[in-house]
């Protein structure tokens, strides 16, 4: 018997946001067709020009904008943007430093810490737990 394995593909949003890019500033053959796990692949190994521009330039997806601005989407939304940002805008908001970017640039610093603190509690918990050992009935 034989078995035929079927070729993975996904959306081109799907590339995309595994790409980090913005999907309608991919080329209309991008967005359009269907992209195999094999061209996947070549795209993050050996990037074309496009992918290489708008990984450089943008228009950058919310995802990359908050990463690169130090924020979580979701105060990227409470400050109103909603739209891609090309890395320039990016860099004038770096520049600005507007209020709301410093007030959602400490609370994204609170969140990493609250999240270390809790993992190390976890850990702590864990380790007790097998210092102790079982359970007893």
């Amino acid at each position: 018997m034989k078995s035929h394995q079927t070729t993975q593909t996904m959306k081109p949003a799907t590339a995309a946001k595994k790409l980090g890019v913005y999907l309608e500033a991919t080329p209309a053959e991008f967005q359009e067709g269907v992209v195999t796990r094999a061209e996947l692949n070549a795209l993050q190994t050996d990037p074309p020009e496009w992918l290489r521009e708008l990984r450089r330039n943008g228009p950058h997806p919310r995802p990359v904008v908050a990463a690169k601005l130090g924020t979580s989407i979701s105060g990227l939304a409470r400050a109103g943007i909603t739209e891609a940002l090309t890395t320039e805008q990016i860099e004038a908001l770096k520049e600005e430093r507007p209020e709301w970017l410093e007030k959602e640039r400490a609370t994204q610093a609170e969140v990493r810490k609250e999240a270390v603190r809790i993992k190390e509690k976890k850990a702590e918990k864990a380790e007790r737990d097998a210092q102790s050992g079982p359970p007893r009935s």
